[in-house]
């Protein structure tokens, strides 16, 4: 079980695999006025740097799962370094359909809400993970600006422009699932760039390491072709935020 091999190569340099920043990570962690001893959950959970960091800087207890084999290798050593490996777990595995055994403060899912089938299937899998009164995080793109056309929605990775929401949308797209918005951190352009263009310089590094590996190919197609895809569509129509919700 893994994540395909491109995002193992092309990611792996990054600890956070979203564009929020570690400032931003910080403040999402400040602002959901976490207590010492909290329990969360993150689904999807990468290379653990929101956990490892929130059991550092906050004292929460946690849980993460992730599919692929390398990240989940990194966030346990980011637990060593940060000195947490006693307060964090991170579990190789498909986070879909997972349920804690205990239930947690936080259930969290920032960026990967394919493990629910979309934002409504993957808030009710936390839901059954949360304490009453708990908070669910979900982290989820939203247009900036609607894309003008279908391929500039494609230009920017998605399916079709129906793929996202406008902000305003997407934050009232909650209430009729039964949830009050009580919390957001936007990611910003910076953020964007630190998050795709961290990705070039790991994909040259690898194509030099790598020059016959069977990847080489389409990394080299990704490398020659993402600054510019990137600049074009990505950063100028696509936004990315974490929402902290709880039920009403």
């Amino acid at each position: 079980m893994d994540i395909p091999r491109i995002f193992n190569i092309t990611e792996s340099a990054h600890r956070i695999h979203n564009p929020i920043t570690p400032e931003k990570l910080a403040a999402l962690g400040s602002a959901l006025r976490l207590k010492r001893g909290a329990r969360a959950l993150d689904l999807g959970s990468g290379s653990g740097e929101m956990l490892c960091t929130w059991a550092r800087d906050y004292g929460i207890t946690g849980t993460g799962i992730d599919m692929s084999r390398l990240f989940t290798e990194q966030a346990k050593c980011r637990a060593e370094e940060l000195g947490v490996a006693d307060q964090v777990t991170f579990i190789h595995g498909d986070a879909a359909g997972f349920v804690s055994g205990e239930k947690v403060d936080v259930a969290a899912c920032v960026g990967a809400t394919w493990i629910g089938g979309g934002v409504a299937g993957t808030i009710e899998l936390l839901a059954q993970s949360l304490k009453p009164r708990g908070i669910i995080l979900i982290g989820e793109p939203y247009w900036r600006q609607m894309p003008p056309t279908e391929d500039v929605a494609k230009s920017c990775l998605a399916h079709a422009s129906s793929d996202f929401l406008v902000l305003p949308d997407l934050l009232a797209s909650f209430g009729p699932l039964g949830y009050d918005v009580v919390e957001m951190v936007l990611a910003d352009q910076d953020g964007w760039d630190r998050y795709e263009a961290a990705k070039w310089l790991t994909m040259r590094l690898w194509l030099d390491a790598n020059p016959a590996d069977e990847l080489a190919k389409e990394v080299r197609a990704q490398l020659t072709s993402e600054p510019v895809r990137y600049a074009a569509y990505t950063r100028e129509y696509l936004g990315w935020g974490v929402f902290a919700l709880m039920r009403r």
